[in-house]
Parts: C-alpha cells; structure tokens; sequence
C-alpha cells in the first residue's frame, strides 16, 4: 500500500511503511511493469528555480505513465507581473490542470496552499528552498535498497553544507526512521544543531572507516560566492580525495544528488568509479517518482486508475 497523501510535500509525513512501498512500486516501473489511465490527467511542472535532473526526471516520469504535460515557464508567466504562487496555481486548477509538480525557493511555500483548502489540484514539492526534496530522498532510499536490502544498522555520513541542504534534511528524517545510525561532516559554519535530533556531527576522515554509505551534497557556490570560499581548500578539508577514498570500506557506497562540482566535493574520476552509485541514482530517479505521482493519482482518484 502507497501513501494515501493527497499531496507529496515533505518526508515527515512518509512513513517507513510508505517508504517501503514506495521502492517496491518504483522497483516494480523499473522491471517493466505499466500504468494504465482510463482517464486523461493533466499536469504542471513549475519550477521555478532552475533544475535538470528533478525537472527532466519528473517529466520522463510523467511521459511514461501517459500523463497530459502543459507547458508553464514561470518567466514568462504572469509571475513576472507579480502574482502570487498561490493565484498562479489558483489559474491553472481553475483550466483544469489536475496536478503541480513545483519547486519554489520559499521555505514550507506548500504550507499555506494545502491548508487555505481552496486549491483543487494536487501538489508535489520538487523542492522547497532549504527545507524538503522528497523524490530525492526516495530516490535515495531505493539506490540504498537496491545495495543493502535494508536500512536498520546502516552507517551513513552526509557531508557538506548541512544547514541549507534540503536533500540532508528529508534524508535524515527518513534514514534514522528505518533504523539507520546518521552522521554528519563538513565545515562546522555550514552545520546546524537543529540536526542534532537526526544524527551526530562528526570528523570525515574518523567515521569514513565505518561507514556504509558516503552521501556528498553539492557545494552551493551561489550561497558562498562572497564568503572567501576556495574549492581547492574545501576539495582537500572536506572533499573525498583519493586519499580519504581509500579509508573506506570496500563494499561502501558514494552517493551525490548532483549535480556535482568535480574536484570540489569529490575527485573527478570517483564521480564515475566503481563505489559511486550517482548514475544509478538518476535512473532511479525517475521511476521512483512514477512511483510517487501514481500515490498521489490514487489519492486524488485521478485517471480512473483501477
């Protein structure tokens, strides 16, 4: 059983079951196995912050399940004139747009929207500022499934720019939910105690050792622009070298949400090598959120899904 969600925004509302049945769905999509609509649904990516992977990986996603796209690109909407998410969104329920994939540079934007009660499509966050990125989280989960077959004792560190990554925040909140032990590594100015709750913060080269999973986060050279920043310098502090690769265990796993800054985060040549699963991650990506729109069809009772 899927999540009975009527909209997908955050990870807190995903329980380990709902996980669990989300990657035996997504896994189901990346077999083979087919959606059948009896009716036409329509959809809307509106992102607007730009994106390749969530952007084209949900519209892949969309493609094949045998939903209705309708183009939207928010600078050339009335955006630009000033409406608010809220009236734009209003807009396109109102066509008859039944759901809205949207990524939004506001913290929680979903938040009001979903509790004002007037909107009659249904939302999925593609991501929200510094706060949730669920089909990323997903995804990840099913990238960890598909190499463990299973969370509970799992060691996983998620290294670099924690306060403002919504990738370590729904990944924590799920990961120590199933049972996994979460760490957390990087520059101590990019790191919030309101992560305490989730895991420990740690040293790199010290827990690297002992853990099964290595989760790098992109370094975000648009937030540290004017901060003195030096990708060398972060590259060899807190960056997998090949060096601190060595440390790991053989049979552990480096994962990164992309896109990758090569020679900043981790060695160019690790991005692709045998212990990386970043590839692996992005074709997963899109049938977990095939996996993620069919709950929401079914919750919605949209397409006339059997």
């Amino acid at each position: 059983m899927m999540t009975k969600q009527r909209n997908f925004t955050n990870m807190l509302d995903v329980d380990q079951d709902e996980a669990l049945a989300l990657i035996q769905r997504a896994e189901e999509y990346k077999h083979g196995a087919q959606l059948r609509l009896a009716e036409p649904v329509y959809v809307v990516n509106a992102f607007f912050e730009n994106s390749t992977r969530t952007h084209t990986s949900f519209e892949m996603a969309e493609t094949k399940l045998g939903l209705t796209q309708i183009a939207f690109n928010p600078a050339a909407s009335s955006v630009s004139k000033g409406e608010s998410l809220h009236d734009t969104l209003l807009t396109l329920d109102a066509l008859g747009v039944d759901l809205a994939v949207v990524r939004h540079p506001e913290d929680r934007y979903y938040e009001p929207l979903v509790e004002g009660g007037d909107l009659g499509l249904a939302l999925i966050n593609a991501g929200d500022g510094s706060g949730e990125h669920p089909s990323q989280s997903l995804l990840d989960l099913m990238t960890i499934s598909e190499e463990f077959g299973h969370f509970a004792g799992l060691r996983i560190v998620i290294c670099g720019d924690i306060a403002h990554s919504r990738v370590a925040r729904s990944n924590a909140e799920i990961l120590q939910r199933l049972g996994a032990h979460v760490f957390f590594a990087g520059p101590e100015d990019w790191y919030s105690h309101d992560f305490d709750r989730l895991g420990t913060y740690t040293d790199l080269d010290a827990v690297l050792p002992t853990v099964d999973v290595v989760m790098l986060l992109r370094v975000q050279h648009e937030r540290h622009a004017t901060t003195g920043f030096s990708a060398d310098a972060y590259h060899e502090h807190y960056g997998l070298t090949h060096g601190r690769a060595a440390l790991m265990q053989q049979r552990a796993i480096i994962m990164h949400p992309g896109p990758v800054n090569r020679g900043v985060e981790l060695a160019s040549d690790l991005v692709q090598g045998r212990q990386s699963r970043y590839v692996q991650q992005m074709r997963n990506g899109v049938f977990m959120r095939m996996a993620m729109i069919e709950s929401v069809l079914r919750a919605n009772q949209l397409g006339g899904i059997e």
